[in-house]
């Protein structure tokens, strides 16, 4: 029996319901974190004294801190956390507002590090913890509609491999974790949408075509990784989940080493 306290954001539906029905299932004890915590009332009838309803924007820094410090009240401490809220900005580069773009990063990314700064000194004053980062597959390169998602997942990669540096000697373990596309109702509910130009008329058709109609794996299917990822004693600090999503950044690694390959007489020019 797993008797950890979890804190995992974006807890109402997706993935992260997916990840606090599975912790519930196995003894263990959930902060969840959502801005509407009515989606979890069945869960905490069903799990009394094991779930705490967290009502929350990630995006408000202080509202953050003010959040974990209930959290960490809860139940006394808190072990994994889980850093998985996120929205799809869906459209051009040259489309997107202001607005749009700042709402965007304000989730994805600056609500992960509110997030991660709020935790740390509680994981830091018992001794250890886990962070597991919830990015993307997509995170290694940009693709057009979806830029802005892609842009604050990379961020997020990024600054997370500096945080693992960082914590480790506090007994803090990072993990990366770049889910592949599972039918969390990302491009549903969580998705925002430009207004389209007409002058991407046909690229958008394009990129339409591209991504289909097919469903992806229900988040459920995810839940043994992560499961056996937070029990690993020395994790990764970058774990791909999705058999066909590894093979694609694998492939899409081969393809980026080809590219430098071709251009390196140019890159060998300059001294640096």
């Amino acid at each position: 029996m797993d008797t950890r306290v979890w804190l995992i954001t974006g807890a109402s539906r997706g993935l992260g319901r997916a990840f606090t029905e599975a912790v519930l299932a196995g003894g263990g004890r959930v902060v969840a974190v959502a801005r509407d915590v009515g989606p979890l009332g069945e869960l905490a009838e069903e799990y009394p004294g094991h779930l705490v309803p967290l009502s929350l924007d990630v995006a408000d820094r202080q509202g953050v801190f003010d959040g974990v410090q209930r959290a960490a009240a809860a139940f006394g401490r808190l072990d994994v956390i889980v850093n998985n809220a996120g929205a799809m900005l869906y459209g051009m580069v040259e489309e997107a507002t202001e607005e749009q773009i700042r709402a965007h990063m304000d989730v994805n990314f600056f609500g992960a590090v509110w997030v991660v700064q709020a935790v740390l000194p509680h994981l830091r004053a018992q001794g250890g913890g886990r962070l597991l980062q919830v990015t993307s597959m997509g995170s290694g390169g940009g693709m057009a509609t979806v830029g802005f998602y892609g842009a604050g997942k990379a961020a997020l990669d990024s600054v997370s491999e500096a945080l693992a540096m960082e914590v480790e000697g506090f007994g803090v373990k990072v993990t990366i974790v770049q889910m592949g596309g599972y039918n969390t109702g990302l491009f549903t509910a969580g998705t925002t949408t430009t207004e389209p130009l007409a002058q991407y008329r046909s690229l958008r058709t394009e990129m339409e075509a591209m991504w289909g109609d097919a469903v992806g794996p229900e988040p459920e299917t995810a839940v043994p990784v992560i499961m056996e990822l937070a029990a690993l004693p020395d994790p990764p600090r970058r774990l791909i989940v999705g058999s066909q999503s590894f093979d694609h950044v694998m492939e899409m690694g081969r393809a980026q080493a080809d590219l430098y390959r071709s251009w390196e007489h140019l890159s060998r020019i300059a001294p640096g």
